[in-house]
Parts: structure tokens; C-alpha cells; sequence
């Protein structure tokens, strides 16, 4: 069953207990990359860099990106979720948390066990957050967003987004190494088998919006919105054709 078919009365409260553990998993994971020192996800070296560049916390520079880059939502017209809006605050503050509670890691095979930690960490909380189905964090929304708008394919435009980012916090200062690697490669498996591990069971076909409020039976009007919306969000896989996908596969990398 694909995780974007949720049940009609769907289990609100455990998919607000996803939520709100997984986007607390999602900055604790960010944290123990920022301690293990051998480099971080592409975002959080952005965040490093403008920490390093500004003296404010690596959490509270998170908030302040994740809010910036929410406002870019409204010209290309991306509609937030409670998920949304709940991962640009959730995700700084457990990063700052987890900060002032870990301490330094010394020694390359601590870093590297704690960098391991880190990454399966993140994959966890990607499941439980986006198998929630509250709606995309703002910096992934921005890549559908944008792949929507420019009609290129989603890899193209994450590729793009995510090199941009980490040369720009590179330069700043963020922390660029074998973390930023195995992150990259990992992610996406973790993900994807954390993300059926977490899905909400039910009846396919029966789908639950962002706000909680169940979307079935809603006409054939919104059933060709969906589709479209759909399409919008499906990567193009090189020859012109298009696969449909959901946005939850979509953000993850490829």
C-alpha cells in the first residue's frame, strides 16, 4: 500500500506523535553531525556557515532560513502545511537542545560513530515526519515548488539547490567532508524503508490533507486537482515522459 493512501478518520493523534518526533528526531540527527565534526547534511552546512558568520546559534540560523525560505513559497504559489510551518521551529530548537547536551566528540572513531548515529537518526526522522503527511519542510517544498514552476525534473532541481547551498556554507565556513558524503548516499535508503515502517494504514484511495481533515469524496473537481497536482510533482526521467510520483518520493534524494 503506498504511504500516500491514508484512511478515512485516520489516527490524528499518532500522526501528530509522528510529526512532532520526527521533526525533534530531525534536528537531534542534524546536531550529532554537527558534533561528529566530519561534515554535515547540504542544508546544515548553510546553517553552519551563517552560525559561524553571524554568532547566533546554528538552531536559530535553521529558524531564520527555514522562515526565508517559506516566503518564497508565496511567488511560486506552494501551499504549507501544519508540517510545514511546525518543521521551521521544531527542527532549530532540538538542534540548539541537543547541542547544549552532547558534548564535543574527540577521537576519529568516536566522530565516525557518531556521524553513523547521526545519519541513521535523520532517516528515521524523515519517515516519521513525512509519513505523518502534514505537509513538506519548507526547503523541500521549495525543490517541488520549483520543479513545478520551471518544468525541469526533480533531480535536476535538488541537485542544483543542494550544490548551491553547500558552496555557499562551504564559503561561509560550514563543515564540508566524508559526513556530507555518507549522508548523501544513505538518506535515501534509510528513508524510503523508514517511510513504509511508518505509514499510516488504511483503505487506498482515501487520502487526509495536510490540515488533518480528510480529503475522500471531495468531487470530481478536487479529484482533477489532485491529479494534476500529481503530475505537477512527478520528475521527468529524461525522455520527455513523465512518472507520476508523490511528493513525499519526490523530496527524498535520487
Amino acid at each position: 500500500m503506498s504511504i500516500t493512501a491514508v484512511p478515512r478518520g485516520a489516527h490524528l493523534t499518532r500522526r501528530l506523535i509522528q510529526l512532532y518526533v520526527g521533526l525533534a528526531l530531525y534536528g537531534t540527527s542534524s546536531a550529532l553531525l554537527v558534533r561528529a565534526g566530519l561534515g554535515l547534511e547540504p542544508w546544515g552546512v548553510l546553517h553552519q556557515g551563517l552560525a559561524e558568520r553571524t554568532g547566533l546559534s546554528i538552531g536559530v540560523v535553521s529558524i531564520i532560513v527555514g522562515a526565508a525560505v517559506l516566503l518564497l513559497w508565496i511567488p511560486i504559489r506552494q501551499r504549507p502545511g501544519l508540517g510545514t510551518v511546525s518543521n521551521v521551529f521544531v527542527v532549530g530548537i532540538a538542534m540548539d537542545g541537543t547541542l547544549a547536551l552532547v558534548p564535543d566528540v574527540h577521537g576519529l572513531a568516536a566522530q565516525i560513530a557518531v556521524m553513523a548515529a547521526g545519519v541513521v537518526v535523520n532517516g528515521v526522522a524523515t519517515g516519521l515526519y513525512i509519513a505523518a503527511r502534514f505537509g513538506p519542510g519548507p526547503r523541500d517544498g521549495l525543490m517541488t515548488g520549483l520543479h513545478r514552476l520551471t518544468g525541469r525534473s526533480i533531480r535536476l532541481v535538488r541537485t542544483l539547490l543542494e550544490v548551491a547551498v553547500v558552496v555557499t556554507g562551504f564559503l561561509l565556513g560550514g563543515t564540508l567532508g566524508a559526513g556530507t558524503v555518507v549522508y548523501a548516499l544513505a538518506i535515501g535508503p534509510l528513508a524510503q524503508f523508514f517511510l513504509r515502517f511508518f505509514a499510516v494504514g488504511g483503505k487506498p484511495g482515501a487520502e487526509t490533507g495536510a490540515d488533518g481533515g480528510d480529503t475522500a469524496d471531495k468531487g470530481a473537481a478536487d479529484k482533477g486537482e489532485a491529479r494534476g497536482e500529481a503530475a505537477a510533482s512527478a520528475p521527468d526521467d529524461g525522455d520527455g515522459d513523465v512518472t507520476a510520483r508523490t511528493p513525499e518520493q519526490a523530496i527524498l534524494p535520487e
